[in-house]
């Protein structure tokens, strides 16, 4: 078997990390954020859409972090099933929530641009159809999870689960493709360059840069937090056996 990466078997080198990333992260999300905000709320108006297109500057950022969160959650459960890292599971079990979260915000803000974009809060389209799939599985995770008391057995039947819900990432990704859809296709990552102008873009990058920054400073705070719950646990688990 192939040894796992150092920085996953140990966690005193995560936490020696982890206590200056996570709010070097922050700051760099809080920077990142108020010039993106500012750029995307002094644009112009676009000339069909008005005033809503700046709804883009919400959704587009949590749509695309919906998919790389669950991206990180399953290479984090992958890595604690085959290598049996208590650290990697806790990585797993520490994005889960705030994939659903970026998820919830990508429907919502969605539902809200599509109202007077589609007439429409909602479509049954393969888009949002795979998005809401995608929050499931989050769910699903985060349930099994919490009905499981034993922490060896819970983090073998999250992991399997985590994996089997990877299948859907190309599905949410390609759909606009693969299928007829009200969504519009990719506007930004696409053969030929992005197709809105540097009023639209700029910002729009910035605060996806703003996203993965604050996820990066949440989860590290999150995966600290499981790693102090796990030693408590054993500390008192050692105290009760005398």
């Amino acid at each position: 078997m192939f040894p796992a990466p150092a920085f996953l078997s140990n966690p005193e080198r995560f936490m020696a990390f982890s206590r200056w990333a996570a709010p070097m992260f922050g700051v760099i999300a809080a920077v990142l954020a108020l010039a993106g905000l500012w750029l995307g709320f002094t644009a112009p108006e676009d000339y069909q859409q008005g005033d809503t297109v700046r709804i883009m500057f919400i959704h587009v950022p949590a749509a695309w972090m919906s998919m790389f969160v669950y991206a990180c959650l399953g290479g984090a459960s992958f890595l604690a099933l085959v290598f049996r890292h208590a650290l990697a599971d806790a990585a797993a079990q520490a994005a889960a929530p705030l994939g659903a979260a970026f998820t919830v915000l990508a429907l919502a803000t969605g539902s809200l641009w599509g109202r007077p974009m589609w007439g429409t809060w909602w479509v049954w389209d393969a888009r949002l159809t795979s998005v809401l799939v995608l929050l499931l599985f989050y769910l699903a995770y985060m349930a099994l999870r919490a009905s499981l008391d034993d922490e060896a057995k819970s983090a073998r039947a999250g992991a399997i689960l985590a994996l089997v819900g990877v299948v859907n990432l190309p599905i949410v990704h390609w759909s606009v493709n693969w299928w007829n859809t009200l969504h519009q296709g990719a506007s930004v990552f696409r053969k030929g360059g992005p197709t809105m102008t540097v009023d639209y873009l700029y910002p729009l990058l910035l605060l996806s840069l703003a996203y993965m920054a604050a996820f990066g400073s949440l989860w590290l705070v999150r995966i600290r937090g499981e790693v102090w719950r796990r030693r408590a646990e054993a500390a008192a688990l050692r105290a009760a056996r005398g």
